[in-house]
């Protein structure tokens, strides 16, 4: 039988902020297609809960905290998994914070905690996995992005500015390591209710998103995983530089009525 483009049987996947929200779902959405996968965060009872989680569906994981915040804290993740599992083949860099508030009430101590957490963060997590895919001449490298990556959102500044960030990190590293076998694409989530946003959506901002999204209501994270296992397998293995939308056709909106 002929493999399917879609299974991930046989690589190992590391996901950065994999253990709540939308990492959680991709960490098992990679899991469900057959890879092996290390879900990490600060917490070790959230980093604990996830791995059970990953070793249900009959994959092999890693009880290994990081955080996104420390490089050396990064570096020492990616030696456990590169000793424990000889390769990582793929990374998400899902790790994320946000704060609502009008720019000009807001410290530039949250704008940095923000940005160092979505854009630096990212930038750290790829610096750490990236040259020993690139010493191999393969590797996926899949990062979190946002409908802020395209448009502006209300009262939140860093957020909109570090998603911004992420597209251009995303579409600069996919030219510089294309020639390495390496490709960086991330996903722009619609709105999905997590702990991260779950006090934002309520009320009027909520309804607001819900009416400009035509499917008209928010997503499931679950819904997520198909375009994380696309990204991660040989079906994109001439696809770089891209910013996949799940979003309910919110991007591709104008007039919905």
């Amino acid at each position: 039988m002929t493999p399917s483009l879609f299974d991930l049987a046989g690589r190992t996947a590391v996901v950065v902020g994999g253990t709540t929200g939308i990492g959680r779902a991709l960490a098992l959405g990679l899991a469900d297609a057959g890879a092996d996968v290390v879900a990490t965060g600060r917490r070790p009872d959230a980093v604990n809960e996830v791995s059970a989680a990953i070793e249900q569906r009959g994959r092999r994981t890693l009880r290994h905290p990081a955080d996104v915040g420390e490089q050396q804290s990064l570096l020492r993740l990616r030696d456990a998994c590169l000793s424990a599992f000889g390769n990582v083949d793929i990374v998400v860099a899902a790790a994320g914070i946000t704060k609502r508030m009008p720019t000009l009430d807001m410290s530039e101590s949250d704008w940095n905690r923000i940005l160092d957490t979505n854009v630096t963060g990212m930038f750290r997590t790829y610096q750490a996995f990236a040259p020993s895919m690139i010493a191999r001449g393969s590797g996926r490298l899949i990062g979190v992005a946002s409908l802020a990556s395209f448009v502006g959102l209300q009262e939140v500044a860093a957020y909109t500015a570090s998603k911004a960030a992420v597209a251009g990190l995303t579409r600069s590293l996919s030219v510089e390591w294309a020639r390495h076998g390496v490709t960086v694409n991330a996903i722009a989530p619609g709105v999905f209710e997590t702990d991260l946003n779950r006090e934002i959506l309520k009320g009027a901002r909520g309804q607001e998103f819900k009416m400009r999204t035509p499917m008209g209501r928010f997503g499931r994270v679950e819904e997520l995983a198909g375009a994380a296992v696309y990204l991660a397998s040989d079906a994109a293995s001439f696809v770089t530089g891209q910013l996949i939308a799940v979003d309910g056709g919110f991007l591709g909106s104008g007039v919905n009525q």
